[in-house]
């Protein structure tokens, strides 16, 4: 059978018992952070600003890059698409101009309106290239922010 009776902890001179010492010390310590605990606990939440930062940095870039990579795919399925109607519209025109000029001409006249038209395709794509930001907008932004308060961290 074992014994119900509690059990007593030794007491000091005060009449506090050992295993309250150290918890009124921990409370203590709770209440009143030492400088070091403080910068410690700045530093740790600066490494995680910064780390969370360049995670946002990346997944922007990733994301960026992700639409520019399907723009891309997009032209190249389009522009495959459109060479083949083009070669066979090409011919088509080649051959009904040859009815009424020489083939020679004939060629040299439709060569030249997809010489326009591949310039004009040209322009229009780097037009749409140039609107892709290489640059994380975001994270430049809230970047400057953190900057701005670590220089004034109470306004």
């Amino acid at each position: 059978m074992t014994s119900t009776s509690p059990t007593y902890a030794p007491t000091s001179a005060s009449g506090a018992t050992r295993a309250q010492v150290p918890a009124d010390a921990e409370r203590l310590e709770q209440r009143d952070p030492s400088v070091g605990q403080l910068l410690s606990a700045v530093t740790s939440d600066l490494q995680t600003l910064f780390r969370k930062e360049v995670e946002l940095a990346k997944a922007e870039v990733k994301q960026e890059a992700s639409t520019a990579g399907k723009a891309a795919g997009m032209y190249g399925g389009a522009g495959f698409a459109g060479y083949m109607v083009l070669l066979f519209l090409s011919l088509a025109a080649v051959l009904g101009l040859s009815n009424v000029m020489d083939g020679g001409w004939a060629a040299l006249i439709v060569t030249a309106v997809w010489a326009v038209v591949a310039g004009v395709l040209f322009l229009m794509g780097r037009a749409r290239m140039r609107t892709v930001s290489p640059t994380p907008e975001q994270t430049v932004e809230t970047m400057k922010e953190n900057a701005a308060w670590a220089r004034h961290p109470t306004r």
